[in-house]
């Protein structure tokens, strides 16, 4: 019996899929609604509106294929381990499931760390292989070897484990900020049983937040020995309220009658 490999685009109209995205779309509105700057990116999976929650006047969503853009977004065709800006100028980069699905994810890393201006955030999406999504996508491993048999996920090169991730970012030079795990309920593909398992996704934060089936991490990139400038106008703004020492009419005359 022959088996089935199906993609990340079209596992993410699956039951399981639907439920991933939705973890994944209020997560991210809750944290880039905080961040600001000027530039920000986001990098793969159209299906999320990854910057639709982010104030920075200009927003991109970079795809590799120019027919998977979505409507009414700013879309760059790029390949991700060579972006099409200059070093130090996006503000935030997003990640979703972008590195799990790169043939080099260290490349596109240091490429993220190459654009990222030193405090920019990094944030990443990653399906965890330490959770029971991840237990029953290697189950279909083994099965795929005998000849039958699906991936309960779509099928990657390499899931990336969170801590493994961890190391990559801190050579880089990030420091990780935050990082929270989601989508608690057992893998099954059925709507209606994925429903009515829903309690285990507050059960799950509370007593094994770190087997969830999706990993989402926040870093910064640091730049040892900078020490960043405050804006001009704060500069100016303290130097004139500044206390200027003004001699006394009496200082002066004693100052005047001083012996040589």
């Amino acid at each position: 019996m022959g088996h089935q490999i199906i993609g990340l685009h079209d596992w993410l109209q699956t039951p399981p899929g639907q439920y991933l995205l939705r973890w994944e779309q209020t997560e991210l509105d809750r944290t880039v609604a905080d961040f600001f700057g000027y530039h920000a990116l986001q990098l793969g999976l159209p299906e999320l509106s990854g910057l639709r929650a982010n104030r920075m006047p200009h927003r991109w969503l970079a795809v590799s294929d120019a027919t998977s853009g979505r409507p009414g977004a700013a879309v760059i065709v790029t390949h991700p381990c060579a972006l099409p800006f200059p070093e130090n100028s996006l503000d935030l980069v997003l990640l979703p499931h972008t590195l799990e699905l790169s043939p080099d994810p260290h490349a596109a890393l240091r490429e993220v760390h190459r654009v990222l201006v030193p405090e920019g955030r990094v944030v990443v999406c990653g399906l965890n292989p330490n959770s029971l999504w991840g237990l029953r996508q290697r189950r279909g491993q083994v099965y795929q070897q005998l000849g039958w048999g699906q991936l309960f996920m779509p099928e990657a090169k390499d899931l990336i484990a969170h801590w493994r991730l961890r190391d990559w970012l801190r050579l880089l030079g990030f420091e990780v900020e935050s990082a929270r795990f989601g989508a608690h309920r057992p893998a099954l593909s059925n709507a209606l049983w994925l429903e009515r398992f829903a309690w285990m996704d507050a059960a799950g934060d509370r007593w094994w937040p770190i087997f969830g089936g999706v990993y989402f991490l926040v870093a910064a990139k640091k730049v040892h020995g900078m020490r960043l400038l405050s804006a001009p106008w704060k500069t100016r703004k303290s130097l004139a309220t500044a206390p200027v020492p003004v001699a006394s009419p009496a200082q002066h005359h004693h100052k005047q009658h001083e012996p040589d």
